[in-house]
């Protein structure tokens, strides 16, 4: 049989080092739920470019997963906000912010996303958020993480409540590869109050499974 594009062969494959920065789109179907989330790590030491390129990612990430907006609002209206810490420096990327996802249906589910002719969000649609940046024959960063739109606490109230995200993936971003000084104090608030819902939700299970090794890793991964 021939091999598909997809599977590893002694012809294509190559050894892999820590001395680059590795790109894992992942994702499975349950009867629960579907899932697609993609973190970038890098091992080793990343330059200042890789540094800087994945904390804007990440940047781009949390404005957009933190942001409130009214009721009804189209995802391109937003999709601008997950772009502005790398449009900053002059960096971009070339595929779209988020896609919806299914349940135990299709992974990339129209019509919900961030795209001019996707339909406006409401509360109980699940998309993805998922910015990158990509250096030809260099290196890809990309953050991918599934969010529910959820309704807004805000100091003033109203007959439509404004929304916002709430992130349903819970796994750690590389701290290796974070520039804490770009971050605002904002962003650092929202990335401290998610490790803290990360070890109160996945590490118990963790501690059932009685996988000690996996638990440390988390405990370490979402230190404040």
């Amino acid at each position: 049989t021939t091999p598909s594009p997809c599977s590893p062969s002694n012809g294509s494959s190559r050894r892999l080092s820590v001395d680059e920065m590795y790109l894992a789109d992942t994702g499975g179907q349950y009867l629960d739920g579907t899932t697609d989330i993609t973190r970038t790590v890098h091992w080793g030491k990343p330059t200042a470019l890789q540094k800087e390129a994945y904390t804007r990612v990440l940047m781009g990430n949390i404005d957009l997963s933190r942001l409130v907006f009214p009721h009804n609002t189209a995802g391109g209206t937003v999709e601008s906000f997950a772009r502005r810490a790398l449009w900053e420096v002059g960096l971009n990327y070339g595929h779209g912010t988020g896609h919806g996802i299914g349940n135990f249906l299709s992974v990339h589910e129209w019509p919900v996303g961030f795209q001019s002719n996707n339909v406006p969000l409401k509360a109980g649609m699940f998309t993805s958020i998922e910015p990158g940046y990509y250096q030809d024959g260099e290196f890809g960063i990309r953050i991918e993480d599934i969010a529910l739109v959820v309704e807004a606490q805000t100091k003033v109230g109203g007959d439509n409540p404004f929304l916002t995200f709430e992130v349903v993936s819970l796994v750690p971003y590389d701290r290796n590869l974070i520039d804490l000084s770009l971050l605002s104090p904002a962003q650092i608030r929202y990335l401290n109050a998610y490790y803290e819902t990360i070890r109160a939700r996945v590490g118990p299970e963790l501690q059932r499974q009685q996988l000690q090794e996996e638990y440390e890793w988390l405990q370490r991964s979402t230190e404040p």
